[in-house]
């Protein structure tokens, strides 16, 4: 009996550290900790958990397309995908130039937001004075058009890898 509970007792240790260092080996890759890390430490699906699942996946999402090129230069730095050699030339291989010098999604969602803002103030106030009808359709114009053209052009907005070219 004693040797059983023994068994348990390790047994629960050592998933508690096995979750605890797939999060870390996570957050090291994707910068949140591991997915269903409920079911390995608790043995079942929790709510709790599956909500935590789907927020670290939006995280990762954007993470992924818009925080971490320059992570993924580090690595590659690292692992020798790419080799700094005194044959390259001086400048990057990939100088941001023109719109993607200055095009971030962050600041474009802000953007988007504040003009749905200002449509929303805008429109509360037609009651009073009917011209605020026109302001209301510029800012939800100005909006729309914004979030059409980040949509259309997302390529630019996204955070990619400088260094490492992919094999095609």
């Amino acid at each position: 009996m004693v040797f059983l509970d023994f068994d348990i007792c390790f047994l629960n240790c050592l998933s508690l550290v096995w979750a605890n260092h797939g999060d870390d080996i996570s957050i090291q890759y994707s910068g949140t900790p591991a997915l269903k890390g409920d079911f390995v430490r608790c043995g079942k699906r929790t709510m709790q958990g599956i909500v935590k699942d789907g927020w670290n996946a939006l995280s990762r999402y954007y993470l992924n397309n818009f925080c971490d090129g320059t992570k993924q230069d580090a690595i590659d730095l690292l692992q020798g995908h790419y080799i700094v050699s005194v044959s390259r030339e001086v400048a990057p291989p990939s100088q941001k130039g023109g719109l993607e010098a200055i095009a971030s999604f962050p600041l474009a969602l802000s953007l988007v937001v504040t003009g749905l803002f200002f449509a929303t103030l805008s429109l509360r106030q037609v009651k009073y004075d009917f011209g605020h009808l026109f302001f209301s359709l510029v800012w939800a114009g100005i909006s729309v058009a914004l979030a059409a053209f980040v949509r259309a052009n997302g390529r630019i907005f996204c955070n990619r890898p400088r260094l490492h070219k992919p094999r095609s």
